[in-house]
């Protein structure tokens, strides 16, 4: 799932995003998105569960927004990355890629096809409800970027200090509103491609994208079916208060 798959549900009730506190609305939403910043910023910065949930008790609610935040995106990538919709597209697609890509490229295939499905899958959502991807930046917009980024490291085991300068850029650009847009989404993959060191993307997939589109909307339902499952939240707070 890609940043607005995750929030998507939560901008639908928002009640449930807010607590008994309703200025840590938006952590929540930072959280939900933290992973896939840190991949951004540097790969080697983690936030896993376990280490989000040593923070479900802290005073701050701001902190344990954030850190259920952490844990609902790992939820949640686990039964996406399972449904069968995406192991079939994410496969189809890397196949069909091939056909456009160099030999010399490796496993690029794969990993094209892959996010390739989660981009498109958060242009389809965006298309249906465009009036979410406005609010979803607006509540971020509330955010104290150096208050996630301290969360990030209480748990993470490398430190960083680019989460507070990465958060008011990711408002600024609002570039999941390109992903609705075929050369506006190549630009956006290359930006990955170069990111991570793999060669840039051709213009042909220009002339693939419309039938990716159709077929990941197509399969929107299977694609978000888990949309409505929480983690187990008693197992996650009963782990906050059994750590040191």
């Amino acid at each position: 799932m890609n940043y607005f798959a995750h929030a998507r549900r939560h901008l639908l009730t928002p009640g449930k995003i807010l607590g008994p506190e309703a200025e840590a609305g938006p952590y929540f939403l930072a959280g939900v998105a933290l992973p896939d910043w840190l991949s951004v910023i540097d790969r080697k910065v983690r936030t896993r569960s376990e280490g989000a949930a040593r923070l479900l008790a802290d005073p701050d609610p701001r902190v344990v927004s954030v850190a259920k935040g952490i844990i609902q995106h790992h939820f949640d990538d686990r039964w996406f990355h399972q449904t069968e919709e995406f192991l079939i597209l994410s496969s189809r697609f890397a196949v069909e890629l091939r056909q456009h890509l160099n030999k010399e490229q490796g496993a690029q295939p794969g990993f094209v096809g892959h996010i390739i499905v989660e981009l498109l899958l958060d242009a389809t959502l965006v298309q249906e409800q465009p009036e979410l991807l406005d609010h979803y930046y607006a509540a971020l917009v509330d955010l104290d970027p150096y208050c996630v980024e301290n969360v990030v490291n209480r748990i993470s085991k490398t430190p960083t200090s680019m989460v507070g300068l990465l958060i008011p850029r990711f408002i600024r650009e609002r570039f999941l509103y390109d992903y609705t847009e075929d050369a506006k989404l190549l630009m956006r993959l290359n930006h990955v491609m170069k990111r991570i060191g793999l060669p840039k993307l051709p213009d042909s997939l220009l002339n693939w994208f419309p039938s990716a589109r159709e077929r990941v909307t197509e399969a929107r339902s299977g694609l978000m079916s888990g949309q409505h499952e929480d983690p187990p939240w008693d197992q996650w707070f009963k782990y906050s208060e059994d750590s040191p």
